[in-house]
């Protein structure tokens, strides 16, 4: 097809390129020309028309097609598939979305970067401050009547705890007499039955421990409460003041930490950076002393209120033990029941403790 293309090619630029002479009445000066050019025409339309239905029938995918910028015959370099185009178009909306998506995940990067960034450079202002003092280099705030409040505080902190386990291993002990009491009560009883010889010894021995297993049961609810009350007043109420003060004594820290480079800042020269960064030095120690202030009041009205409460609590926990104890060994049942009573403390009856059937399924 190449050759037959080429020579009708050769021979229409021949044709075309031939001189035609006309004569004195405008006809051509031979027809045998012109033959030659209608037939070097019809060549050249049949064989572009075989190649229009070649391409038709073998050509390539629209989706395939390819856009050249220049002229016939340039590089690749210049060539757009046309696929792209209608990708483009298609995936317009999903390209959008996913930009938002990338977007949204590199602007929580940069603030957990930020919020790294800032608490890394807290850490080695108070690291420093610590060493400085720990040393003697640094100064430190101190509030010396609030410093003897906290120190008073887990001082007392330390010794309701002993007290807390004293009483904790007395209720364990004593529950243990009771239940061993309980035990001897009813081998006694056993015992009243099958010894007729000894039946009165046994019986009332064991009306007696049946007697001092009740009493020792109401006064283990009377030192069961004792003891909530205190663990409630020592691992909950002293416990959340501690932690504040916590949090004070961390703020008291920054606060030096912050207040220490705005002094280093100052001492150094007075250049345009050095200035900034005095003006945002400025910043963070008012914020930091704005929060040491804060909670160095919440700690004062904490400890204020927490020993009112301590006083109240111990008050009458401490007039429960005392009565409850003091009317258990002196065997006055009567006014044991009734201290009970006067403090709202409801005996669980026996059992209670032990799960239901369903609950051991």
């Amino acid at each position: 097809m190449r050759y037959h293309s080429s020579m009708a090619d050769s021979m229409m630029s021949k044709a075309a390129t031939m001189e035609i002479p006309i004569n004195s009445n405008g006809d051509s000066r031979t027809l045998a020309e012109d033959d030659t050019l209608e037939q070097a025409a019809k060549i050249q339309w049949s064989l572009k028309e075989k190649d229009l239905q070649q391409v038709m029938v073998s050509g390539p995918n629209l989706n395939e097609t390819s856009i050249v910028s220049g002229g016939y015959g340039g590089t690749a370099e210049g060539i757009i598939p046309t696929s792209s185009i209608k990708g483009s178009n298609m995936h317009h909306t999903n390209s959008s979305s996913s930009i938002t998506a990338d977007e949204a995940s590199r602007g929580v990067a940069v603030e957990k970067f930020d919020i790294v960034k800032k608490w890394g450079i807290n850490t080695y202002k108070c690291t420093k401050q610590m060493i400085s003092e720990r040393f003697g280099r640094g100064s430190r705030t101190v509030d010396l009547e609030l410093e003897a409040q906290i120190e008073v505080l887990r001082e007392t902190k330390r010794k309701y705890e002993n007290v807390l386990h004293l009483a904790r291993a007395l209720t364990n002990h004593f529950y243990s007499m009771v239940q061993t009491q309980h035990a001897l009560g009813d081998t006694f009883a056993d015992l009243s039955q099958k010894s007729p010889e000894l039946r009165d010894e046994f019986g009332y021995n064991a009306e007696t421990q049946k007697l001092l297993c009740k009493n020792g049961e109401t006064l283990l609810g009377a030192i069961n409460y004792f003891v909530s009350s205190i663990n409630t007043l020592v691992n909950k109420t002293m416990e959340d003041t501690l932690m504040t003060v916590k949090m004070y004594e961390n703020a008291r820290l920054e606060f030096d930490a912050y207040r220490a480079d705005l002094e280093e800042l100052n001492m150094g020269p007075r250049d345009a950076v050095t200035m900034a960064r005095i003006e945002a030095a400025q910043q963070q120690y008012q914020i930091h002393k704005d929060k040491y202030e804060r909670l160095r009041s919440d700690v004062t009205i904490k400890i204020k209120f927490l020993e009112e409460n301590k006083v109240k609590v111990m008050h009458k926990q401490l007039l429960l033990f005392h009565n409850a104890i003091s009317a258990y060994f002196a065997g006055n049942q009567q006014q044991l029941e009734q201290t009970l009573k006067q403090f709202n403390i409801k005996l669980k009856p026996p059992g209670a403790d032990k799960p239901s059937w369903l609950e051991e399924q």
